[in-house]
This record gives structure tokens, sequence and C-alpha cells, in this order.
């Protein structure tokens, strides 16, 4: 496997270049990244025949052994490439987010809302946004934004986790729903609530106490808005 660093794209371009020259020599459609190649071809017969022939050519003219595991023939719905799956949109092909990009992203953000972790809210959301930055940037090129909001809204629920979490007491939880906008009865019943964390951040009362708009004052730009500029907004400034 290649590491993702500066030096190991650059050695697997210089060993892999013949290998790019043969595919072009061919007319394949391919794209590749360090010792990541997929080859396009219209037929399973074709793919079958291209994957026996490319494999010899690496195998016996470079002098590589080929990691017969992952190497396959599949349609392009079944498979991933640098973290992008493929789909078909009224006879043309589109990329969106690999599932497992999906889970990795969660991953991360999980990492950094923990209920158990301390500190402010604000400097948990400027770690978040430090990383959803980059993430959406990678990925802009697919379609993805009912992903993002997906993503927004588990993000929000993580973070209502752990600000309840936080205040911990049911005085403190009181006059902090109270000083949110709950009346006093509310806060009350929801301050002294035995339900979950899970249930209590996925309540109304704490959707309307910690809602989007509150986030936003906290820092939260998120992944929608981050995709949106990098898509739709700024192809209308060109």
């Amino acid at each position: 496997n290649c590491v993702r660093g500066l030096l190991s794209p650059l050695m697997s371009n210089i060993v892999l270049n013949e290998l790019d020259k043969e595919l072009e020599a061919r007319s394949h459609r391919f794209v590749r990244y360090c010792d990541d190649c997929s080859i396009y071809v219209k037929s399973e017969n074709s793919a079958t025949r291209v994957l026996s022939t490319i494999t010899e050519f690496i195998e016996k003219k470079l002098k590589l052994k080929v990691n017969r595991t992952k190497s396959k023939v599949s349609r392009p719905i079944d498979s991933t490439l640098l973290g992008f799956s493929f789909y078909r949109r009224e006879k043309v092909w589109a990329a969106r987010i690999a599932s497992k990009s999906l889970r990795k992203i969660k991953e991360k953000m999980k990492a950094q809302t923990q209920r158990k972790a301390p500190g402010k809210v604000k400097d948990k959301i400027k770690k978040l946004e430090a990383i959803i930055v980059g993430w959406v940037n990678y990925f802009r090129i697919a379609t993805a934004k009912s992903r993002m909001e997906e993503l927004d809204r588990w993000v929000r629920t993580r973070l209502r986790m752990g600000i309840w979490k936080q205040w911990k007491r049911p005085s403190t939880r009181w006059k902090n729903l109270k000083r949110l906008g709950i009346n006093e009865g509310k806060a009350y019943e929801w301050s002294n609530s035995r339900k979950g964390y899970c249930r209590i951040a996925n309540s109304a009362i704490l959707h309307r106490a910690l809602n989007n708009d509150y986030f936003t004052k906290q820092g939260y730009v998120g992944f929608a808005n981050h995709y949106y500029w990098k898509t739709t907004h700024q192809t209308k400034l060109f």
C-alpha cells in the first residue's frame, strides 16, 4: 500500500510511468494516484482481459508484484477510488462520497465530540471546523448536498449530548434551559428527566434551546455551508 505522503506519490509516478504509457498506448481510460489505479472499459469481457494483460505487464515487464486480492473486475457503481464511489444519473456517471469515507469522517468527529471531553463548546467547534474545511475541500467534486446536511445534523446531536453532560446538575440544566428561552415549567421537567443523553439531544426541547443559530454563534459553519461555498456559490461568482 502507498503511504499518502509527499515522497511516495512521486516515487510511484516515476516507477509506474511505464504503466501510464502502456495504458495510453492501448487507448484505455484510467485514473491512477500513487499505486492505486482504476481502468475503465465498456464490457465485463474487456475488463477481464485487461486485468489479465495489465497484470502480466506489471509483473513481467516492470518486475512489480500485483496485489491480486485487491485487484478485481467490478461495475463502477460497486467500486471506489480515492474515497469516492460512483453512480449513474441520466446516462451520465457522477461521483459521490464512498460509505467508508463517511465512516472515517464520523470517527474523527466522534473523537472530537466525546461527552466526557472537557473544554468549551467554542474550542471543540474550532477543532471540528479545521477538519471539516479540509474534508469538504477534498470531496467538493462529489454530489453530496444531502450527505453534508446529514453530517451536520449528526454533529449537532453530538454537541448537544456533550453540552447536556457538561451541565450535569438539574439546577444547572434548569437555569440554562430558561436562559435559552424554555419556559420555567418545561425547563424544570426536562432538567429532571432520566432519559439518556441521545434521547435528550434529539428532543424538541433541546433542539429549541440549542438550535442551529446557537451553534452558528459558537462558530459552527458546518459541512453543508462549506460545500455550498465550494460548489454552488463559487460557480456563481465566476
